[in-house]
């Protein structure tokens, strides 16, 4: 049998699961209730007023969310790639230990705490139940690629005189921002399109874009649920290739 056969299961799970979904989302978004090609499922993204006002929303959640997960993320990630704060990566393992409980039922807990402490409902819980669901998908690559990182640029750096301010801002930092740039996409993404995260922490003051395009499924307009669908795998697939090209500069902009 050839190496090559090997490839075929994984093959069929990837165009079964993986291919003819994202067909299917793209026929169903050009085209009408009775079979006919259109375009006016996809226009009614830019001409609806609670699409575009629940994607604006999205959108600033997610940017804040990022922002927040970046500002927390890199700190801890720092110290746990550095051997004199974390000596064993147990520690780091320790972070990924609440993701071991579902995500559904984490938020329903975070949701019942606030509750019960009479907290009200409404964006600043949807923001500390976001970084607490995504903060570990920004730790996990900036710690990665810091604890890859060969030092002795670092220590050559402060043997040509820098500080070790200087030395994290222009070799260090530059170094990271890969790990950077994929937490963010993983952070980002997920949070413009999640609708239950949004709906148990908010009770449902907050509608997101993940909420709008739920909605349309329940009530059986598959259509135009699927041209949003759509939109926002073109919106996943330019941000992805974006970071892409920004991770291969990065890479090259290192400047003593």
């Amino acid at each position: 049998m050839k190496r090559s056969s090997w490839a075929i299961p994984y093959s069929i799970f990837l165009m079964l699961f993986v291919v003819l979904p994202l067909v299917l989302v793209a026929v169903y978004a050009f085209s009408d209730g009775h079979g006919g090609v259109t375009i006016s499922n996809l226009t009614t993204f830019f001409t609806d007023p609670k699409i575009i006002g629940s994607f604006l929303v999205s959108l600033e959640v997610a940017l804040e969310n990022t922002l927040i997960c970046i500002l927390i993320g890199y700190p801890v990630a720092y110290i746990l790639a550095d051997k004199k704060y974390n000596k064993s990566a147990t520690t780091a393992m320790l972070f990924i230990a609440p993701m071991a409980i579902n995500a559904l039922m984490r938020t329903m807990a975070t949701a019942e705490i606030f509750n019960m402490a009479g907290i009200p409902l409404g964006k600043g819980t949807l923001i500390f139940g976001m970084v607490y669901d995504y903060l570990p998908f920004m730790i996990f690559p900036i710690y990665n690629v810091l604890d890859k990182m060969d030092k002795s640029y670092v220590e050559a750096a402060q043997d040509l005189g820098a500080s070790p301010m200087t030395a994290f801002r222009k070799v260090t930092l530059p170094l990271s921002l890969p790990g950077v740039l994929s937490g963010a996409m993983m952070v980002f993404m997920p949070t413009v399109s999640t609708f239950a995260v949004s709906e148990i922490l908010t009770n449902n003051r907050i509608m997101l874009f993940g909420s709008v395009i739920n909605e349309q499924f329940n009530n059986l307009m598959w259509n135009q649920g699927a041209a949003l669908s759509f939109v926002m795998l073109i919106i996943i697939g330019i941000t992805m290739f974006v970071g892409n090209d920004s991770k291969e500069e990065d890479a090259g902009g290192l400047v003593l």
